[in-house]
């Protein structure tokens, strides 16, 4: 043997030894549910790859290619995909959700984080006079210690912060009502809000001029908090709404989220290229600026969209008896009318009622349905039936164009909602928009599968690690060593949206197990009678506790 190829034969010999070795003392990782044979989508938009996730209590331990891992539950789940859990990105589901905390609207198409605050939140509401003030944080510790399924966070409303310092006046804000609004916001962002949300098509939201969500996004900035909201314009001055929505961002120094991104009404459909267009200059020179929608052509709101907010000074009861007075009405009237040239009464569809009476008559008619049965208006209708139903009556508009729907859906700088309750009981026979149970897997199965617009891995990415970039929570959105373990596993072959217009209480297909926070929450699409969500809090109540913040 010669001297090369004996000193080859040393190394190979060391070499063997010490793999030997280290093999020997290798520590093989434990952990509590170890879920194989999947394919990862990890929530980066990276490409995906065949592997494991390894969860050991509420966090996930391990996340990659397959390795010798004991534990004790072991899933096989057979080629489908695993993902990070799906956020929510305007959820109305507290109200829902204290009703019955599983969600399983939401939850059934992997939504692990519902997210509310689109210009009212949960707290602070109520007065402290009578005993019925909720703070921002006891509203939403209140939705946690019931029980709930999904975690749950929310921005603060910039209009419930308006009413607790000047109820429902119209009028500008002074310096002592702003500073009162202020210290509302900085305790609100100490006790874990995201940010402020405004709403500026509904009273009393819109009663807030530019210089009043500046200041609050002031505060809120100081506390790492953002901007959201749904704009004070939706169709034919959409740009001049966008204009504002920049300035507060820009003027506050705070990222910002345009809420269900759109441009309403046929013959403001084409705008929609201006507000992309306007946002990525403002993106390319450094904003943060994102927006989120929902995957349908029709929005939802009360018969207010179509009403002037000024007939709605004072609240409910001042609304409603003001809207009685003949020389109000003749105004109201002119008003509505100009609305529904823009928006006809045949494309909206009334879908809630607060009276048994007025729901037998109209629920799932159309306005220009009901004037006709009522041998009135339609401005005469609405304005009547309201009074008669003493409620704002929830309709869909058909407002929006799907090659409009389809152009967003390729944004990369775009989230998903549902702009919806979180529903469990469909027993109920109610109506309501589907996007309440279809929104996300439309993102998956008929925009992603079915029409090639984005890939899985983009989808995902749309759907769980963006949008917890966007809301600042921490350990959330990716699997990520480190990370809750809020995983969604579905087929992407199988994951459908079933909900329509006129059958909207259907569930989706194609998930087949959820956990939030490490716990098993929907196994073999069936929920488990748990309820592990939290109150997930933004970077504010970090910043203000330090060493002390729990998420």
């Amino acid at each position: 043997m010669n001297k090369y190829a004996y000193k080859n034969s040393v190394s190979l010999f060391i070499a063997l030894v010490l793999a030997l070795f280290s093999c020997k003392n290798e520590k093989i990782l434990k952990c509590d549910i170890l879920i194989k044979n999947g394919v990862i989508y990890d929530g980066t938009g990276k490409n995906s790859y065949d592997g494991v996730v390894a969860i050991e209590s509420d966090k996930i331990v391990y996340v990659g290619p397959s390795k010798k891992i004991e534990a004790d539950s072991i899933i096989n789940v057979n080629g489908m995909a695993i993902a990070p859990g799906f956020i929510n990105m305007l959820s109305w589901g507290y109200n829902s959700l204290l009703d019955d905390g599983r969600g399983l609207s939401d939850l059934i198409q992997g939504v692990t984080l519902e997210v509310f605050g689109e210009g009212s939140s949960p707290g602070p509401r109520g007065s402290k006079s009578n005993n019925t003030y909720i703070s921002f944080k006891d509203a939403m510790e209140k939705l946690e210690s019931k029980g709930v399924s999904t975690n749950i966070a929310s921005y603060l409303g910039a209009a419930s912060v308006r009413i607790q310092v000047m109820g429902y006046k119209n009028k500008k804000a002074n310096h002592e009502e702003l500073k009162k609004m202020g210290k509302i916001v900085e305790e609100a962002m100490q006790d874990g809000a995201i940010g402020i949300g405004s709403s500026l098509i509904y009273a009393p939201g819109d009663y807030a001029d530019t210089e009043e969500l500046i200041a609050l996004c002031k505060v809120a900035a100081k506390y790492d908090g953002r901007y959201i909201s749904h704009m004070r314009n939706e169709d034919n001055e959409i740009m001049a709404a966008l204009d504002e929505f920049m300035k507060i961002a820009k003027d506050a120094n705070i990222p910002a989220e345009i809420y269900h991104l759109k441009a309403s009404r046929k013959a403001n459909w084409h705008l929609l290229d201006s507000v992309i267009n306007r946002v990525e200059k403002a993106r390319a020179q450094g904003h943060k600026i994102t927006a989120d929608m929902y995957t349908y052509r029709a929005s939802s709101t009360g018969l207010t969209g179509v009403i002037p907010t000024w007939v709605q000074e004072g609240g409910h009861r001042a609304w409603i008896n003001r809207m009685k007075r003949p020389e109000v009405r003749e105004r109201l009237f002119l008003d509505i009318r100009k609305e529904l040239d823009q928006q006809p009464p045949e494309g909206i569809l009334m879908v809630g009622f607060d009276k048994a009476s007025m729901s037998r008559k109209y629920l799932g008619k159309t306005v220009a349905e009901a004037a006709k049965m009522r041998n009135q208006s339609p401005e005469e209708a609405i304005v009547d039936m309201i009074i008669e139903d003493d409620n704002r009556i929830q309709c869909i508009y058909f407002s929006m164009s799907e090659e409009n729907i389809r152009k967003k859906i390729q944004i990369p700088w775009v989230s998903f909602c549902s702009d919806a309750g979180s529903y469990s009981d469909i027993s109920k026979k109610f109506r309501t928009h589907p996007r309440a149970f279809g929104s996300f897997a439309r993102v998956i199965g008929k925009y992603s599968r079915d029409e090639g617009l984005i890939t899985l891995e983009e989808a995902v990415r749309r759907l769980s690690g963006f949008p917890a970039k966007n809301l600042g929570v921490l350990n959330r959105g990716l699997l990520k060593k480190g990370y809750f373990a809020d995983i969604v596993i579905f087929d992407p072959q199988k994951v459908q949206d079933h909900a329509t217009f006129n059958e909207p209480l259907q569930y989706a297909s194609g998930v087949v197990h959820v956990f939030v926070n490490g716990e098993h929450v929907i196994k073999n699409g069936n929920h488990l009678g748990v309820f592990p969500g939290r109150f997930i809090k933004g970077l504010g109540a970090k910043k203000f506790l330090g060493d002390q913040f729990q998420n």
